[in-house]
């Protein structure tokens, strides 16, 4: 891409460019952070975009999965069986039931920390003294048989069942008894890893949970915005390790394997990498936390009413080998969750999830790598697009970023569906976005004081047309500066100035020359010309510049006619008002030429010099010399063969070294009538008579040329030359060129 070194459009660039590079190392820097409002803000951004992506990649109708089950104890259930709690009987009669039913694993995602009262216990207590005496012995040897918790404990035992407890932040009251800690965890990353530190907890009854082969804790760690994202797999309390309800029950389901943490070292301490269970490595962050895996919205698994479990309405197919999460739906109960998915959804399920995610070895993954290339690819993005969007027009660089954040998603969208891979999204969307809006800002504010500058600088030399093409086109050199280039000028004089004005007063002059220079600076403007100056009397105008144009001397000779045209029309209306009439004489030449903003310090003009501007000054005087009223040179001839043309002469003008052959343009050939084109041809004839010598035949036929046409000039001049030369006698050096003395 050529770069124009023009100050005003180098600023045009430079100033987008270093704003884009600042704004892509102020995203990295909010990247690389990890506190403040910003961070804050980009990263609920970043959840946004992460709960439209999962849902977006989440089936129209969810596929129930038969592996897991949810006994809800739901609505249904409270009506059939009473509110809750329920009797620690029926709970027992539940896992009885289930178990009849051969499922795998039963997971309690419900909490049993206060001991259920024995009503003998109770019948006891509320005895007067009197009969106490008498009624004790009996009801104690009863209490025994009326111990439901008792009766529980005795259905946990033998049985894959996981009691669900939880931890308490910020808490150092404890309450029931914890399972037994992880058995082989290393006793380093027990003590000294990221894995969050729970002062607290609350757990089930101590012999229900020495009963039960398995204990996990159901917390669920909200993100900021308050939705379900990620769950921990790992806590620590008391120097030891506890897993989650749901690694429990799926490391229940695999007959109790131990489970191996495998870290690495971050500083003085050590982040979670992976949990293995069962050969399957579960990815983690550093807290030890798996992004949640799910299936789809609610339900995403079986439900069976608990009411119907208890009254052997559901059929053994649905629960034969399967995992069973109790738990519950009804609203009352407060086991409601915000997810990606629904602002209300099971806490049970979210478990589920997790089971199934370790059963299909299927978890979404952000490693720690992750953050370098999503800082790479902001970089990249960010850089590219700074250095890119500047040299676009606001329409290209919206196609542009359209087309790039089209490629972005796709790409993050793969990753995610392929590789189950997290990357940025929104991130890089929203720098890609404010890029785009810092260009077509900035290239609109641009444009429009390049609109303005344009103006400003051109408007009194060239059509609004030009300009608004011009503005449209803010990068392309127009030579303001300085440029060297071929181009076409034009040179017209008013005919005897000096004599009409010393005729007129100076409100009469004035008044001729602004209704002369408004049609023909009107027809110089609508054939893309550019208006030098006016001097007294003169006009100056030039095409290819500002705005290149690779037909310049086509549209100057266009001009020309018409201006000619003009002339003849004006006649009549200068004579209506007491004016007299005017003629003119044209010059126009096609040649190299410096075309800039010129001057002093005090005083610049947009205008061009140059041998090829002095020439056409110097054709537009030989106009008077010749009777012609429009001269062009050899250069301007050229390409021109829908123009009829008659040469002149071969000159050396005053101040020039090199003869040039001048052209009088006659007018446009299809125009032109069988007898005029007769005429040139015989013209054409008498001047190579002419150059070759031929006296007497040249004489000849510039008389007949004569006779018929006695209204043209240059018949005239050629027989007067003619005789001069024949008197001289010419050496065999003479080439037939003309010295022109005067200017």
């Amino acid at each position: 891409m050529k770069i124009q070194f023009n100050k005003y459009f180098s600023l045009r660039h430079f100033y987008p460019v270093v704003a884009g590079l600042a704004l892509v190392f102020g995203t990295c820097v909010v990247q690389l952070s990890e506190k403040g409002t910003l961070k804050s803000l980009q990263q609920r951004i970043e959840w946004l975009a992460y709960n439209v992506r999962l849902n977006a990649s989440l089936p129209e109708k969810n596929v129930l999965d038969p592996r897991i089950v949810i006994v809800d104890i739901d609505e249904k259930s409270l009506k059939a069986e009473g509110r809750w709690p329920w009797s620690r009987e029926k709970i027992a009669n539940l896992i009885d039931k289930l178990f009849e039913s051969k499922v795998s694993v039963v997971a309690f995602d419900v909490l049993f920390a206060e001991p259920e009262e024995n009503p003998a216990q109770h019948v006891l207590e509320k005895l007067p003294d009197s009969q106490k005496k008498v009624l004790e012995p009996a009801l104690r040897e009863m209490m025994p048989k009326l111990d439901a918790d008792s009766k529980l404990a005795a259905q946990l035992k033998g049985r894959n069942v996981v009691l669900g407890y939880t931890f308490r932040g910020g808490q150092q009251e404890s309450v029931g008894q914890l399972p037994h800690p992880l058995s082989g965890a290393d006793s380093v990353v027990s003590q000294n890893s990221l894995i969050p530190i729970m002062p607290g907890y609350s757990a089930n009854l101590p012999r229900l949970q020495q009963a039960a082969a398995f204990g996990g804790f159901f917390d669920a760690d909200m993100d900021e915005d308050g939705i379900l994202r990620r769950s921990p797999l790992l806590k620590r309390h008391g120097g030891k390790l506890y897993a989650s309800l749901g690694l429990e029950a799926a490391r229940a389901n695999y007959a109790g394997e131990a489970i191996e943490i495998h870290t690495v070292p971050v500083g003085d301490s050590l982040a979670v990498e992976s949990v293995r269970l069962a050969g399957y490595d579960i990815p983690t962050d550093a807290e030890g936390r798996v992004i949640i895996p799910y299936r789809g919205s609610h339900p995403s698994f079986p439900y069976v009413s608990a009411t119907d479990v208890l009254h052997g309405a559901v059929a053994s197919t649905v629960l034969d080998g399967t995992i069973v999460f109790v738990g519950t739906t009804a609203q009352g109960l407060l086991d409601m969750r915000a997810t990606p998915m629904q602002a209300v959804y099971p806490g049970v399920e979210v478990h589920a999830n997790i089971v199934a995610g370790i059963l299909d070895h299927r978890f979404p993954v952000h490693p720690d790598w992750i953050e370098a290339a999503d800082l790479f690819c902001l970089l990249v993005l960010g850089v590219a697009l700074s250095l890119w969007l500047p040299w676009l027009s606001p329409l290209r660089a919206l196609l542009l970023s359209i087309a790039v954040g089209a490629t972005l998603i796709m790409f993050n969208m793969w990753l995610w569906r392929e590789h189950g891979l997290v990357m940025n999204i929104a991130t890089p969307a929203i720098l890609l976005f404010l890029l785009t809006l810092l260009n077509m800002a900035y290239g609109f504010l641009s444009e429009s004081r390049g609109r303005a500058f344009l103006k400003d600088k051109f408007g009194q030399y060239v059509p609004p047309a030009v300009v608004d093409e011009m503005v449209l086109h803010p990068g392309e050199d127009f030579g303001f500066d300085g440029d060297s280039r071929e181009m076409t000028v034009l040179f017209s004089d008013v005919r005897n100035f000096t004599t009409i004005s010393e005729s007129l007063s100076a409100n009469e002059l004035k008044k001729l020359l602004n209704e002369f220079f408004t049609p023909m600076t009107r027809i110089i403007f609508d054939q893309r010309g550019t208006i030098d100056k006016y001097v007294g009397d003169m006009i100056m105008a030039f095409w290819g510049a500002p705005q290149r144009n690779e037909q310049h001397a086509r549209y100057a000779l266009d001009a020309a006619f018409d201006m000619l045209r003009k002339v003849e029309e004006l006649k009549p209306v200068f004579k209506a008002h007491g004016l007299p009439e005017v003629d003119i004489g044209i010059g126009i030449n096609t040649g190299l030429m410096n075309v800039g903003d010129m001057g002093s310090e005090f005083r610049r003009a947009y205008t061009v010099i140059g041998d090829t501007v002095n020439l056409a000054s110097r054709l537009e005087s030989l106009t008077k010399f010749y009777g012609a009223k429009l001269i062009v040179g050899e250069n301007t001839r050229k390409g021109q063969d829908h123009i009829l043309f008659r040469q002149l002469d071969l000159v050396r003008v005053k101040g020039k070294k090199d003869a040039v052959n001048i052209f009088e343009p006659i007018g446009y050939r299809e125009q032109a009538s069988p007898e005029l084109l007769a005429e040139l041809e015989l013209y054409q004839q008498a001047i190579d008579q002419y150059f070759t010598r031929q006296w007497l035949e040249a004489k000849l036929t510039f008389k007949r040329l004569q006779q018929q046409n006695p209204g043209v000039p240059i018949y005239t001049v050629y027989l007067e030359r003619i005789e001069i030369l024949r008197e001289r006698g010419l050496g065999p050096e003479w080439d037939g060129v003309y010295e022109q003395r005067r200017k």
